[in-house]
């Protein structure tokens, strides 16, 4: 990409500068005898700026599994409405997850950024708690 622009100020550079040694804005005007160098007043300048990509590559955030465990305390009644509620899954999924509990020992609830999986598992400590129930909700990448 070329920019072209022309420099007009020159001819004030130059009014400001002149005069006696003990007018202030002779070093301006030295500065722009060096500068121009004999050149006109008006100067065009062909520049040339460099290409830009402004593309960002997008990582995406790692996923986490949410994951229920199987204990010989806690309720498959309390464990569907925990599913319901917290992973709002319908019934249906929610007890064929209730039944991978307990028939694995381990039941996939869902796969969630960390933040939103660090968050499903402590909601579902707090209401086994709550409840009464050592339900042991984990999260692995």
């Amino acid at each position: 990409m070329l920019i072209i622009y022309q420099n007009k100020c020159a001819s004030s550079l130059a009014a400001i500068g002149r005069g006696t040694d003990n007018i202030p804005g002779r070093n301006e005007h030295r500065f722009y005898e060096q500068w121009n160098h004999g050149m006109n007043d008006t100067k065009t300048e062909i520049l040339e700026k460099p290409e830009v990509s402004t593309e960002r590559k997008i990582q995406e955030p790692d996923m986490y599994k949410v994951l229920l465990h199987n204990d010989d305390y806690t309720t498959m009644d309390f464990v569907v409405e925990v599913l319901m509620v917290v992973f709002s899954k319908d019934f249906q999924e929610a007890t064929r997850i209730m039944l991978d509990v307990h028939r694995q020992g381990v039941g996939l609830c869902g796969v969630y950024i960390y933040e939103v999986a660090e968050t499903k598992v402590d909601t579902v400590h707090a209401l086994a708690r709550e409840n009464g129930f050592p339900l042991k909700c984990t999260m692995e990448a």
